[in-house]
């Protein structure tokens, strides 16, 4: 809907002239910028200039309140349907919005310019447009020429400006570009070197990841090879011990028994040095086998209590499970008796009161048939900042605690590494002063799957 504000007859050139003044001063009034201004006075010159002549011509200016934003609205309007020259329409249309409504008996061009959207027209746009076309001033020829030539100068010279804007930011866009090319320059060359760094430290881990292989394997060799070297001797001082130590047709002496004794038991504990040397020399290298077949829990528990209740000292008790229904478990039996008697003898060494408990308990996970090892100790317990590194091999925990306790520092790795092989796993827990706790799972050899998993598990 437009609110209609003034109304002017187009009869002769003179008020044609003055049509522009008027197109000026409307758009000067609406706050609308200089090129809009002298694009709405041309627009309105040329159609003037195309129409004069038509039967009652007449121009009306108003406002379009209903259009978002608001809009100035030009209205020529003749008698008959003579239409407008085609190429007047075109040079109009690139100037603001027109529409031509050809009729009978009343044609109309319709030009429609939107109000600034930044909002610097007043308050009442309609009134300061009433107000401006109340006082529009009649004009010459002159006049419209000398206008006509002060906004071709006003353009050229905001031409000018912008030109001079565009050269000075075309200037700082080149120097942006030559500050980009430089940096990017720079990061390349960074980029490179710092690709080249990694590409020589990859290189240099993988030759230090080829020596730490080549050391492992060559630890293993000898390992493997001084232990063989080693048993025999030292079974020969063992047999010979014994046999020093039987009662025969000329015994001892106190002092000779206390003395072959003492070789016995040193041999005794070199042989089972290098008997823990050798098997863990071949677990590492996958040279263990596993023989899985179904596994008597209960006769392995007997067995265990057997061999170690008499190394129980004063004050300690070793509990073990009555096992009335022992869970099922198919795996390598003399790999799990290696496991449970290192971890029930390494807790009784560090136990002086209290127990040591084992428990067997099916796992509860039905998807993955499992037994659940369990060996609970009230011994001198582990720092929290020791729990990693007792599973280095040879790798002990100083203290008090070691007096009078011989040890390798090779229980507890060589328990977790026969875990792994049978495809469990083995968790600790301890707390100083209190305890430990060591929970290994042993997988069911028998479910699917399970035997690809432990072959996978030995290799190297």
């Amino acid at each position: 809907m437009t609110e209609e504000t003034a109304s002017f007859r187009l009869s002769s050139a003179q008020e044609v002239f003055g049509l522009r003044r008027v197109a000026q001063q409307a758009a000067a009034a609406l706050a609308f910028d200089q090129q809009d201004q002298v694009r709405l006075a041309t627009a309105l010159s040329e159609l003037g200039r195309d129409r004069l002549g038509s039967p009652d011509l007449e121009v009306t200016f108003g406002l379009d309140t209903t259009a978002q934003p608001n809009a100035l609205v030009v209205a020529f309007s003749w008698r008959g349907g003579t239409p407008p020259r085609q190429e007047t329409l075109d040079l109009v249309a690139r100037l603001v919005r027109v529409e031509h409504r050809a009729g009978t008996p009343q044609s109309r061009l319709l030009l429609t310019h939107p109000l600034p959207r930044d909002g610097a027209w007043p308050d009442d746009p309609g009134e300061r447009l009433a107000d401006a076309l109340d006082t529009a001033a009649p004009s010459t020829e002159a006049d419209d020429l000398r206008a006509q030539t002060r906004d071709l100068i006003a353009a050229l010279d905001e031409t000018r400006a912008q030109r001079e804007e565009l050269r000075r930011l075309n200037e700082e866009l080149e120097e942006t570009n030559q500050g980009v090319l430089a940096l990017y320059s720079e990061l390349t060359r960074e980029l490179e070197t710092t690709n080249s760094g990694v590409l020589a430290l990859h290189s240099e881990l993988e030759d230090k990841r080829r020596q730490l292989q080549e050391a492992s394997e060559a630890k293993t060799r000898f390992w493997t090879n001084i232990s063989h070297e080693l048993r025999t001797p030292v079974n020969a001082v063992v047999g010979l011990s014994r046999l020093l130590l039987t009662p025969g047709p000329s015994p001892l002496s106190p002092e000779q028994q206390e003395q072959v004794e003492l070789i016995a038991a040193s041999g005794h504990t070199m042989l089972a040095l290098v008997s823990d040397l050798l098997d863990v020399a071949k677990a590492e290298a996958g040279h263990l086998e596993i023989h899985a077949e179904p596994v008597d829990i209960r006769l392995v528990v007997t067995h265990l209590g057997g061999l170690l209740r008499s190394h129980a000292e004063g004050g300690v008790r070793l509990v073990l499970p009555p096992l009335d229904d022992a869970p099922a478990l198919v795996t390598d039996e003399t790999l799990l008796v290696r496991i449970l008697r290192n971890l029930l003898s390494n807790a009784m060494k560090f136990t002086e009161r209290g127990e040591v408990r084992l428990d067997v308990t099916a796992d509860p996970d039905l998807h993955d048939r499992a037994v659940i090892f369990t060996v609970t100790d009230t011994g001198v317990g582990i720092p929290e900042e020791e729990i990693d590194r007792v599973f280095e091999a040879f790798y002990q925990v100083r203290g008090p605690h070691q007096r009078g306790r011989p040890g390798t520092g090779l229980g507890l790795p060589y328990a977790r590494t026969l875990a792994e092989l049978l495809g469990g796993s083995l968790s600790l827990t301890s707390t100083v002063g209190e305890g430990t706790r060591v929970r290994v799972r042993v997988p069911d050899l028998d479910r699917p799957g399970a035997h690809a998993c432990a072959e996978q598990e030995e290799r190297p």
